[in-house]
């Protein structure tokens, strides 16, 4: 075990007390941060050293802590759930910044995630288009044995693969037109890729899509910032097969 370090940090913190209200940028200074803290953590000391001032705590979103829930929404120094690769919010620790750093810290920045307060955003826009039609709706009776249905490993895979998207919004954090392509096109593959989802394939493809866009999202322009930001590596190869599955569903029609 190595010898426990600290660090001193500057804060830049978003506050806003709602969604009609103007926010602005508030300084903090937290001494003594472990580097063994998770940022979150070291949240948790901030909004202590507030609550003994008398003064409003910052406002964030969090479950798990533990990079499965996806409401850790943080833009962090300029990236979406911070400094490191393939992580979320919760599993960026303090060790990866310096003493005496400047961190800057805002919530999502999207038409379709309106801020609630401070740091919190409204990402029910997300439930809205799973709900659209982004499940298997088909009694399909009890479980089938599990060689009964044939399904090639790499079509298994790349199902399985797409279906560990949590939901989070980096992919719209990241994309300069806040577009929710590659949350969208995940939650589509997941179900393209297996027969039992092809049933309803061009319905899904089409009530997710219009859903997203009456949502307010923006469109994608393929830079791949979705795809370098999300915290569980989902392809962009996933807004290619949505694309296909959208317009064979409309030339159907």
């Amino acid at each position: 075990m190595g010898k426990e370090s600290f660090l001193n940090v500057n804060l830049k913190v978003w506050r806003q007390r709602g969604p009609k209200e103007k926010g602005e940028f508030k300084t903090y200074r937290v001494e003594h941060v472990s580097t063994e803290m998770s940022f979150f953590e070291m949240m948790d000391t901030l909004n202590e050293q507030l609550i003994n001032k008398h003064e409003e705590p910052i406002v964030f979103d969090h479950d798990c802590r533990e990079g499965i829930c996806g409401t850790c929404s943080l833009y962090i120094n300029g990236r979406p759930h911070g400094i490191d690769n393939a992580i979320t919010t919760c599993q960026l620790h303090m060790r990866k910044f310096t003493n005496e750093c400047t961190i800057t810290v805002e919530p999502w920045r999207s038409a379709g995630f309106p801020v609630i307060r401070d740091l919190m955003v409204d990402r029910s826009a997300f439930d809205k288009i799973q709900q659209a039609g982004g499940y298997t709706s088909i009694n399909c009776g009890a479980a089938q044995d599990a060689n009964a249905i044939l399904i090639s490993k790499v079509d298994a895979d790349e199902a399985m693969d797409s279906a560990s998207c949590i939901g989070c919004g980096a992919c719209v954090a990241a994309c300069k037109n806040g577009s929710a392509m590659l949350f969208v096109s995940a939650k589509v593959s997941q179900f393209a890729l297996l027969p039992q989802g092809r049933v309803e394939a061009a319905r899904r493809a089409k009530a997710m899509v219009a859903k997203m866009d009456e949502l307010g999202f923006g469109n994608c322009t393929n830079t791949r910032a979705c795809e370098m930001e999300c915290p569980k590596s989902v392809k962009i190869s996933n807004i290619a097969r949505l694309n296909r599955e959208f317009i064979k569903a409309k030339l159907a029609d």
